[in-house]
């Protein structure tokens, strides 16, 4: 048994004989924070885990216990469920657990389960809920007239908080907007990426010809996706955007009108991504995000990064040596760095990916829980 092995078996171990509970805020696709919270019920097996609701088919044999919520209309628009949020909460269920941990980026780290003093309370932070706390980088709580109900979403975000005694960030950059919003610390440990399978790709798709710029996500506005075709235009190469998402029109009708060709990979497979990622001259990510999975990933195929020198890519990306940084969200800044990829060594970009591996994160994580229960 390795070292890292080691640490998560000692935590399962001392765990074995204590009740727990994980609890994520929903599971309607999986994305980043989906991927931490089945990590973590890896590690603890035995743990009961709640949602406010599950839809259909999302993970098999992974059982999961849903809200009252799941049971009526709120669960079809987030922003009506936002403020029944803490309540669901407080109502989750009747049992009582030794420990209770949270995968959080809305309000699951105020989850508050049948009273017991002796219970610990953890949280795994993906974000203090951005469109709360940080309505300049996502839209969604921007408009003027949310100003009042969000001060009182953040005034209760803070109150109903007051128990959890751990929180562990996704990032520094995540790190500071919980000693900034909540006044709290927090350690950080980086979420898991599977670098191995994007790594250990067959001889086929590594001895592709490089030849397009790549944009990987969902199709929403703050992920600048209308950038990057600008970016493309500007340095009149092939652009491949894959993912999904409700700007699909809008952009289909920008690509329509560029100089360059602009392909479209409507939801492609982890197989399919693997395959546009090595075969990318390079991963265009000009977003402001906690972390970036995605950059990671694309890294861990040898594939530099052009990104926003902003938020958990300064993290994840080495300027100048895993890909370049750009402070500016004006298209040529990043258009004449797409020349200079070329020179980059593509061994040193993966070896930069793997230390964000599962092996690394569940290590972390175990040594974490281990320290606090």
């Amino acid at each position: 048994m390795d070292a890292l092995d080691e640490v998560g078996s000692m935590t399962a171990g001392m765990l074995a004989d204590r009740s727990v509970a994980l609890v994520h805020e929903w599971f309607g696709s999986v994305g980043g924070s989906e991927k931490v919270f089945v990590s973590l019920g890896g590690l603890i097996p035995h743990a009961k885990r709640f949602v406010l609701w599950q839809d259909r088919d999302v993970v098999d044999d992974f059982a999961l216990h849903q809200s009252w919520m799941s049971r009526t209309p709120l669960r079809r628009s987030k922003a009506v469920a936002l403020p029944f949020m803490p309540l669901a909460w407080r109502t989750l269920t009747r049992s009582q657990f030794d420990v209770v941990i949270s995968s959080s980026h809305a309000f699951a780290h105020t989850v508050k389960l049948r009273y017991s003093p002796d219970t610990r309370y953890l949280s795994y932070v993906h974000t203090p809920a951005r469109y709360v706390w940080s309505p300049g980088l996502d839209g969604r709580g921007a408009n003027p007239f949310l100003a009042w109900p969000r001060r009182a979403l953040q005034a209760a975000d803070i109150r109903l908080s007051q128990h959890t005694h751990s929180y562990a960030a996704n990032s520094r950059e995540v790190q500071a907007r919980i000693r900034k919003f909540w006044n709290r610390d927090a350690r950080v440990i980086n979420p898991p990426v599977d670098v191995e399978f994007y790594g250990d790709a067959p001889a086929s798709d590594r001895l592709q010809n490089r030849d397009y710029l790549l944009g990987v996500g969902r199709w929403i506005p703050y992920k600048n996706f209308d950038l990057m075709i600008r970016i493309a235009e500007a340095a009149n190469m092939p652009l491949v955007i894959a993912g999904g998402g409700q700007q699909e029109p809008a952009l289909r009708r920008m690509a329509a009108d560029t100089t360059v060709p602009v392909t479209f990979e409507l939801r492609p497979s982890n197989e399919r991504l693997r395959q546009l990622y090595w075969g990318a001259w390079s991963l265009l990510f000009p977003a402001h995000e906690d972390f970036g999975i995605i950059p990671v990933e694309a890294q861990a195929c040898g594939t530099p990064v052009i990104g926003l020198s902003r938020g958990g890519l300064s993290e994840t990306v080495i300027d100048g040596e895993s890909g370049f940084l750009v402070d500016s969200l004006r298209a040529n800044d990043y258009a004449r760095l797409v020349p200079e990829v070329g020179r980059l060594d593509r061994e040193v970009i993966q070896r930069q990916a793997s230390q964000f591996s599962h092996a690394a994160f569940e290590a972390n994580l175990a040594k974490w829980v281990a320290s606090e229960c």
